[in-house]
């Protein structure tokens, strides 16, 4: 990679995890699916003047939108909503990989190789370490809730495929109109219109930062810098800079709240990156031959 791609990579990796640390700060304001929607609904800002891919269908576009964003970042937000740590949060969500690997073994038969293999089990060791920690900080349904994210964000991952051929940034602010609509309609029908303006109405300028960071610069120019690199690199040279995310959502998240982790649960979230490491830097797992 060139050393300004290199760059790039990392600043978007920064990015994400300080993305984790803004969210809590502007969850402290919002209810999580307003937040939600609001992130969404910057981000899709760009729609006014971009047409909707012609690559891509509209039950895909609404596919990956459903699970690599609505899914995913809807369960994010209620989960630290509900008292888990943005630190523990943005490890879990990394976990994606192992699922996405699962996925594709069992849809695609892409059976990951041996190391591979390893690295998936080791990952699954730290995420049963970290199950080991819930319910004294926070509830096992806010864990569940959590575990929805990784889930659905893997699901997105495979939904992404067929639509690879389509320019990333138009393609990434519809899926971002595709979540900010239902979720704008999930908080008017759960909360009421009146709550939902008084809520938006009196966001401090705190809120307000937070939630352009989140919307417009995290999601909208983040994932499509991360886009731009897979287009002109092999995935295997720019995902594992997605490491960096965990370790940076952790470190800002005890800076700025003070977050601390005990022992079983540190031990946790370092087996669960260090799998995915062995994951990430692993070949490329191999098709199932087929019997003809």
């Amino acid at each position: 990679m060139k050393p300004a791609d290199v760059g790039i990579a990392v600043m978007v990796a920064v990015i994400w995890g300080l993305a984790f640390v803004a969210s809590r700060m502007a969850l402290d304001e919002l209810p999580p699916e307003l937040m939600t929607a609001l992130r969404f609904g910057i981000a899709a800002v760009p729609c006014l003047f971009l047409s909707k891919p012609k690559q891509v269908s509209w039950p895909l576009l609404i596919g990956i939108s459903f699970t690599l964003f609505l899914g995913q970042f809807l369960a994010q937000s209620i989960a630290i909503a509900h008292g888990v740590p943005v630190g523990l949060t943005s490890v879990i969500v990394q976990s994606q990989a192992l699922f996405t690997i699962g996925f594709a073994a069992l849809l695609f038969g892409e059976l990951p190789p041996r190391m591979q293999t390893i690295g998936i089990a080791i990952a699954a060791v730290g995420l049963l370490m970290i199950c080991g920690t819930v319910g004294y900080d926070f509830s096992v349904t806010a864990f569940a809730i959590l575990m929805i994210s990784p889930i659905s964000f893997a699901i997105g991952n495979l939904l992404l495929r067929p639509a690879q051929g389509a320019r990333m940034f138009d393609l990434f602010a519809w899926l971002c109109l595709c979540a900010a609509v239902p979720l704008f309609a999930l908080s008017f029908v759960t909360l009421g219109a009146e709550p939902v303006w008084q809520a938006l109405s009196h966001l401090s300028m705190r809120g307000i930062v937070s939630m352009l960071f989140v919307g417009a610069i995290s999601t909208s120019i983040a994932y499509w810098l991360w886009g731009r690199l897979l287009r002109d690199y092999p995935a295997a040279q720019v995902v594992p800079f997605a490491l960096l995310v965990p370790f940076v959502g952790s470190a800002a998240s005890s800076i700025v709240f003070g977050e601390k982790f005990g022992p079983l649960r540190l031990a946790g979230m370092i087996t669960v990156v260090g799998g995915i490491a062995m994951m990430l830097l692993s070949k490329r797992p191999k098709p199932v031959p087929k019997v003809v």
